[in-house]
This record gives structure tokens, C-alpha cells and sequence, in this order.
């Protein structure tokens, strides 16, 4: 394992440890809060179609957000994880079924209609943390950074202000996103087109 890796594992288990203090109280008012920033996006405001992530654990609750995009009129779409660590974009709607995948989160159906990265504006990005630049430290399986190395709209992670970091340790194939949105500040740390 390298140092940057092992940097990464330690990090992933003090983030989950500390994460694992929040209330739920705590984790439903810092929802909202994120949740207000994120919907008052002017990025969104132009986004047609909107892939979303099924929070799960300590991860911001989305299904308010699947909720509030699809009564905006807004496309609505979830990842379902694929061979390979690669991802793919199924639209869903209220009613569409999810199913529980082993990693613990809901993920759309083969019934699901499929959507290439193409028609995808707006992706919201899960981590367990954000920097200031725009990295994020994920759950270290690199679904997220293969699909937005192919992915040209804009980019947004929620990150709870708590565990925002100045830096985090990088590798060659980390993408950044965006935006990094916490309760109190928007952040736009990647001009468009630099990713």
C-alpha cells in the first residue's frame, strides 16, 4: 500500500469514527441545511437531469432531495454500481423499486431506464469528506473518479462542515468536484472545464 493510500485508510477510519458521535437530530439539521444550499443552486436551476446518490450510514439523507427535484419537474437518476467498480445512470421516479445492494445502499432496477453520462447535467458526489479544493475522500472503491473522468456537466459534493479538510491526500486518478457545499459556504474550487 502506498503512503498516499495508507493516508487515506486512517483518514476513512477516523472520519467514520468521528462521524459515528453525530445524533440523528444533528445529521437531520445538517441535511436540511445542505440540502437548502444544494437546491438553491444556480447550477441546478439549469440542470434538465440530476444524478443523485442514496445516502447511507452518516451520509446526508437525499431521498428529501429525489423528492424536491422530481415535484421541480427535474430528471431524477441514481447510480447503480457495475463490475469493474464503473458505474451506471438509471432515471428513476416516486414509485420506481429500489433494490438493496451488499455495499448497503438502495440502487435503481434493470427496469429503470438506463442514461448515458451524456444526458446527465448535474452529478452530486458522496464522500466522507471534502477539501477546500474540491477532493473528496470516498469509500475507496474509485466508482465515482472513473465516472467523472468521463463526465463534462458540473460536479457538487455535500461535505458537513465538521469534516471539511484544508487538504486531503491525493493520487494521480482523484477528480475533484466543482462545488463543495457544508451548511454555512459554498465553495467553487475548480473553474469550469477543469477538471
Amino acid at each position: 500500500m502506498s503512503t498516499t493510500a495508507a493516508e487515506k485508510a486512517a483518514l476513512r477510519r477516523a472520519i467514520r469514527a468521528a462521524q459515528q458521535s453525530w445524533t440523528a437530530q444533528r445529521r437531520r439539521e445538517s441535511d436540511r441545511a445542505l440540502f437548502a444550499r444544494f437546491l438553491a443552486l444556480p447550477e441546478l436551476a439549469g440542470a434538465e437531469t440530476v444524478l443523485l446518490f442514496h445516502g447511507m450510514g452518516a451520509e446526508p439523507d437525499t431521498r428529501a432531495l429525489i423528492a424536491a427535484l422530481l415535484a421541480e419537474g427535474k430528471r431524477v437518476a441514481l447510480p447503480r454500481c457495475r463490475p469493474g467498480h464503473t458505474l451506471e445512470v438509471r432515471r428513476i421516479e416516486m414509485d420506481s423499486t429500489l433494490m438493496r445492494h451488499p455495499y448497503g445502499m438502495d440502487e435503481p432496477g434493470e427496469d429503470c431506464p438506463l442514461l448515458l453520462p451524456g444526458e446527465v447535467d448535474l452529478v452530486l458526489v458522496p464522500a466522507l469528506c471534502y477539501d477546500r479544493a474540491g477532493f473528496r475522500l470516498g469509500q475507496g472503491g474509485g466508482y465515482y473518479d472513473r465516472y467523472l473522468a468521463a463526465f463534462s456537466g458540473t460536479a457538487a459534493g455535500l461535505c458537513r462542515a465538521e469534516f471539511l479538510r484544508e487538504q486531503l491526500p491525493r493520487e494521480e486518478h482523484d477528480r475533484p468536484v466543482d462545488l463543495v457545499l457544508t451548511e454555512e459556504e459554498t465553495l467553487r474550487p475548480v473553474p469550469p472545464g477543469g477538471r
